[in-house]
């Protein structure tokens, strides 16, 4: 079969087109998906600059968490696919399990899904990570209530314009962050109460003029440190910041003062801790997004699709940051 194989840990060129072989069911609870599409997430390229999550996995590995595709074999165990059935999924990636930049995976049924009915594999491979992620950062940690004010940070990308359209669904008071009036635009489509361009703006100053200097409820950063720092004087006192970077380093003094509940959402925790109880809670979400997604109230926004072999034009075009919604490599 046809992969993308990160040969070394560096730039974009080592990403290889490589020929390997299919991958073949290993347990009873396995099934075989042909992947269509594959999404192309931040962590990817995080992965191939820094090296593989698991210390004991080794170069060449196939990159990629996110995949749509069909299931063309199926276990003898395995009773909610059959050969046909569309699935989508997060899994591998990594370092240990096979990713998605290929044609083929196998995967244990427990942690497939059906994909929505209403839209193309490659749309539906471009969701599970940011879906799952914006959704616990709103929901599980920060735990987001009709009525209330959320900070969402990079509005129009992968995760922020899902968040933008969960809190909406709730009932939040949503203010955005953007660097563009193109990306302005598109956050309003989304249902972005208020607006602000964090090249041109003091983000700190604009959020809490436009909350009558409370400050927001929540505030989700999907940045970095930067904005985590600059966050917490966004965030009302006793108010709750979420992050899915890492900000275990800053000077956290005025956070305290305020009473800050911190919280960190990383998705990939279940996979790479092997929580299964905490992986069939992905699951379920996905089958409940689904529905959302079926029903046109949420919408994912691929802003385009990258045959797989160019998939290290992909990932610079994750790294220049300019991208709206999501990128998708079609297989």
């Amino acid at each position: 079969m046809k992969a993308i194989v990160m040969t070394a840990i560096g730039e974009s060129d080592v990403l290889i087109e490589k020929t390997l072989e299919q991958p073949t069911l290993q347990s009873s609870t396995q099934i075989k998906v042909r992947l269509h599409a594959a999404g192309v997430n931040p962590v990817d390229t995080k992965v191939r600059r820094n090296g593989l999550f698991y210390p004991n996995a080794t170069l060449p590995a196939v990159l990629g968490c996110d995949g749509a595709g069909e299931v063309v074999e199926v276990g003898a165990d395995v009773t909610q696919f059959n050969i046909g059935d569309k699935v989508w999924f997060c899994h591998g990636g990594l370092g240990r399990e096979q990713g998605n930049y290929a044609q083929y995976t196998v995967i244990d049924s427990r942690w497939a899904s059906l994909m929505p009915k209403s839209v193309s594999f490659e749309t539906a491979a471009a969701a599970p990570l940011v879906l799952i992620t914006a959704w616990n950062a709103l929901f599980e940690r920060g735990n987001l209530q009709a009525g209330q004010t959320v900070l969402i940070h990079a509005g129009a990308g992968g995760v922020g314009h899902v968040a933008i359209q969960l809190a909406k669904m709730v009932g939040a008071h949503v203010i955005t962050t953007v660097s563009s009036t193109e990306k302005a635009a598109f956050v309003k489509t989304l249902g972005a109460d208020d607006i602000v361009f964090y090249n041109t703006s003091n983000v700190t100053d604009e959020v809490n003029r436009l909350t009558q200097n409370r400050g927001a409820d929540l505030v989700f950063d999907t940045v970095g440190s930067e904005v985590f720092k600059l966050s917490i004087g966004c965030t009302a006192h006793f108010g709750r910041l979420i992050t899915i970077l890492d900000a275990s380093h800053l000077d956290l003094s005025e956070a305290r003062m305020r009473n800050l509940l911190i919280g960190f959402e990383l998705m990939l925790t279940p996979m790479l801790r092997d929580l299964d109880s905490a992986r069939d809670k992905h699951v379920e979400l996905l089958k409940k997004c689904a529905d959302l997604i079926d029903a046109g109230t949420l919408k994912i926004h691929v802003s385009e699709v990258i045959p797989l072999e160019n998939a290290s034009h992909a990932h610079d075009l994750i790294e220049a940051a300019h991208t709206i919604g999501k990128l998708v490599l079609s297989i």
